[in-house]
């Protein structure tokens, strides 16, 4: 338990020091955007395929791609019956921001340092349905409750999906480990090398968009979103953690990953579709600081 203790620690200390150096105006939230395509496109599929190339892929795994996208439908579904009193924008991003987490940036840094590659490549599988939730259904919800003369593009839809660098990563080593290929020692000696920035990088990230002065003129709103998505979260969490006859680290990669912050995708959603970016930017800091109180209590409490 020490250890975990002690990873969330390291952890919280960058953030701490990518908060600190955005208030200080070292860096800038313009600059953390450079960041964030790096660690999406560089250093986490880096990642990815040094720890696919060492483990071996059980078929069960593909369970974890499953469950995702079936989660992510039952939230927006469910969600669209506990919000429709809402008008048509404010549904809309809710129900864009509901379905989908933040795997990349938030779980792997804390998965990488707890399990190892043994740890990623469970939540690495489940984030493969993420992005098929996040790039795929919350697009659609974005689209068809935004107003104006905006309509749903489905194949700028499909577009965002296969030019997902890291959905296309899991395919490719999910697809060499199955075949039992082996990728050149210099190549994963070098994608090891830039692999070992993702964890620092990507929790450096967290603490620049951090943002602590809250919008309070959507408060009710935003905290009855909050309590469906961590409630909803928590009780199939359990229910999963208990009820499924899979090894331990498949049932906690499902409590851990069903109580993540929001995906990333619903702020550049918001833009794109000219939603109220504060609105959205406020769930979306709510939800990483709730997140890592939850996974605390998780971790001393049942990992």
């Amino acid at each position: 338990m020490d250890s975990f203790n002690q990873q969330f620690l390291y952890s919280i200390t960058i953030i701490v020091l990518g908060y600190i150096l955005k208030r200080f105006d070292i860096i800038r939230e313009r600059e953390g955007e450079g960041l964030t395509r790096i660690v999406l496109n560089v250093t986490l599929p880096c990642l990815l395929i040094v720890s696919f190339s060492e483990i071996v892929i059980d078929p069960s795994l593909f369970l974890l791609v499953i469950i995702a996208i079936v989660y992510g439908g039952f939230m927006a579904a469910i969600g669209a019956i506990v919000f429709r009193k809402e008008d048509q924008r404010t549904k809309g991003m809710l129900l864009m921001t509901l379905p989908g987490f933040n795997i990349g940036l938030f779980a792997f840094p804390l998965v990488e340092g707890i399990w190892g590659s043994e740890g990623l490549k469970y939540f690495g599988m489940f984030d493969a349905g993420n992005a098929f939730v996040i790039f795929g259904l919350n697009y659609v919800i974005a689209t068809y409750f935004a107003s104006g003369d905006i309509k749903p593009d489905f194949k700028a839809m499909s577009s965002k999906i296969f030019q997902s660098i890291p959905l296309m990563t899991y395919i490719l080593v999910c697809t060499i480990n199955l075949i039992g290929l082996q990728l050149p020692g210099f190549a994963l000696d070098v994608a090891g090398t830039i692999a070992q920035a993702n964890m620092p990088l990507s929790l450096l990230i967290l603490g620049i968009y951090l943002n602590l002065q809250f919008d309070k003129s959507n408060l009710k709103i935003i905290m009855k979103f909050l309590a469906f998505r961590y409630v909803s979260g928590i009780i199939i969490g359990f229910a999963l953690f208990w009820l499924l006859p899979y090894e331990d680290m498949f049932k906690y990669t499902l409590l851990i990953a069903l109580i993540l912050p929001t995906a990333a995708t619903s702020l550049a959603y918001s833009v794109e579709f000219r939603y109220d970016t504060k609105f959205v930017g406020t769930i979306a800091n709510m939800t990483i600081i709730i997140s890592f109180g939850i996974l605390w209590l998780i971790a001393n409490l049942v990992l």
